[in-house]
């Protein structure tokens, strides 16, 4: 799956990455870049909506899970379970989310589902505006 086609999945599939105007800038085996501009996703003190940002970092993770998923033919529903986000400065324009998985927890995970047809794997992913780390994520999805 393409970048375009991982947009097109997200807007099909998950309406909210339309509203938000998410852009994939990248996608491969070992990272998925998203971005959203500031417009659709402002607060009231004219900053990004830490939901927003969120939900962009969870949707980079998210991504990069499906997407190993479909390199390894592994079928299985894929769904969060828990996350932590740190916001460590405010987002003034448009921002990205870069996740990037563990290869060993990557490894444990498939082995997990081959064995007992679920897993669980961490993934982290980095927030960041104008080239600079404002946040980070970290989730735990279940397959």
């Amino acid at each position: 799956m393409n970048e375009a086609e991982l947009q097109t999945y997200l807007y099909q599939n998950i309406p909210l990455s339309q509203a938000m105007s998410v852009c994939v800038k990248s996608a491969s085996a070992t990272s998925v870049i998203l971005s959203a501009p500031i417009a659709p996703n402002i607060n009231h003190h004219a900053t990004v909506f830490g939901g927003s940002a969120a939900t962009l970092a969870i949707l980079s993770a998210w991504s990069l899970v499906h997407l190993r998923l479909q390199i390894e033919k592994v079928d299985a529903q894929l769904v969060i379970q828990r996350s932590t986000v740190d916001y460590t400065k405010p987002i003034q324009g448009e921002f990205w989310a870069r996740s990037h998985i563990e290869e060993e927890a990557w490894e444990t995970f498939l082995r997990m589902f081959a064995r007992k047809g679920k897993a669980r794997v961490r993934v982290e992913a980095v927030l960041e505006h104008a080239h600079i780390q404002v946040g980070s994520f970290s989730g735990e999805f279940v397959a």
